[in-house]
């Protein structure tokens, strides 16, 4: 699978211009609309590998596009809602115990033993939100609800399953892969222009490889709490 989905983004005779245009949405994110619009390729990348197209898809139907990655980006700021949480409650946490206990040497240490369970907190959610949120883009994507983005049934069905779990692992090292590459690039104030379009490409490359992982499983009808045939061992 690893090889199939390094190949896949340049699996159609318009790749270089599909890349080239996915990496120049990337260098121009910090005017954040084009995120929406990489985004929206993305989850249509999603839809066409889970109806079984063999070529990547093109960049058209640009409203269609910006819908769908304002509606992932949603998703996604709501997941990111979580440890964002933990670390306003950990704040406000901290000054109470610094109110109360004044600024001793015990008060000291109870920040920082907050301060140090928050970190391992947020750093356990923010793996497992690393690892579900593209669950999540799936459930959206199959069913076409934002809702099924939250739906324990269908997010357990897909998370704890051996097929989500081996595509998910072949993205996230396709992401360590980028990584070094991106690493070599940025070492070279040239080659730093070309990252972006590595990162289009990095991610292109994990959507089929968590597509394809998912493409034959069932999706979860509203209610369905039947264990996945496939659980995870």
């Amino acid at each position: 699978m690893f090889q199939e989905a390094l190949s896949y983004p340049r699996d159609s005779d318009s790749a270089v211009k599909t890349i080239a245009i996915g990496g120049v949405l990337l260098l121009l994110s910090f005017l954040v609309v084009p995120v929406f619009f990489v985004l929206g390729y993305i989850v249509r990348t999603l839809r066409a590998v889970l109806n079984g197209e063999a070529e990547p898809p093109v960049f058209d139907d640009w409203d269609d596009l910006g819908m769908d990655g304002l509606k992932v980006f949603a998703i996604g700021f709501v997941y990111s809602l979580i440890p964002a949480a933990i670390a306003l409650v950990a704040v406000f946490a901290s000054g109470a115990t610094l109110g109360l206990g004044g600024n001793g040497a015990g008060s000291g240490l109870a920040v920082g033993l907050i301060a140090l369970v928050v970190t391992l907190a947020m750093t356990v959610l923010s793996l497992a939100i690393a690892y579900v949120l593209p669950a999540a883009i799936v459930a959206y994507v199959r069913t076409d609800s934002i809702a099924a983005a939250f739906a324990p049934a269908e997010l357990r069905r897909l998370a704890f399953s051996r097929t989500y779990a081996t595509g998910w692992l072949v993205a996230f090292g396709i992401s360590l892969l980028a990584g070094v590459v991106i690493g070599v690039l940025n070492a070279v104030v040239i080659g730093a222009v070309l990252v972006p379009f590595v990162t289009f490409y990095a991610n292109v490359a994990g959507t089929y490889a968590v597509g394809t992982a998912v493409r034959d499983m069932p999706v979860v009808d509203a209610g369905d709490e039947t264990p996945d045939a496939q659980p995870a061992a």
